[in-house]
């Protein structure tokens, strides 16, 4: 059953690296692939000041989940969790959050690389960069 190997989360409230780590450790897991993005003080060789992430939440939630689902269909692993931020973070804040299990840690490797890659093509999430001097959208797509 699919439905107890994903967790798939878009809020405004801090994310929490444990809580995807807790989700997915298993005994029968060898390996745990987690990624985990950053908001980083620069960009385009400007100094950020903060990042917003709007989202069309319902969408967004739906979009992840079969991120997740394509995840588990096409990579021998147990787990999968992928948990995104919304609203304004700061330097140092972590608007995106995924951990992949699995039995072997190639697969999970492979699993966690192909949701982050789909997810910034795929999903309903804008960003914007804000800098000392104003800002900008960036990734308007999809």
């Amino acid at each position: 059953m699919m439905e107890n190997k994903i967790s798939v989360k878009v809020t405004s409230d801090k994310l929490n690296m444990q809580t995807c780590y807790d989700f997915v450790q298993d005994a029968s897991c060898g390996g745990i692939s987690l990624f985990v993005g950053t908001v980083r003080n620069n960009s385009f060789d400007k100094e950020v000041t903060q990042l917003n992430f709007s989202t069309y939440k319902e969408m967004a939630v739906k979009e992840i989940t079969k991120i997740a689902q394509q995840a588990l269909a096409g990579f021998d692993i147990f787990k999968i969790a992928i948990h995104h931020a919304e609203g304004d973070l700061k330097i140092g804040a972590i608007p995106v959050i995924i951990a992949v299990s699995s039995p072997h840690r190639d697969a999970a490797f492979k699993a966690c690389q192909f949701a982050i890659d789909t997810l910034k093509e795929t999903v309903p999430i804008w960003k914007k960069e804000h800098f000392i001097d104003g800002d900008v959208w960036v990734n308007m797509h999809p």
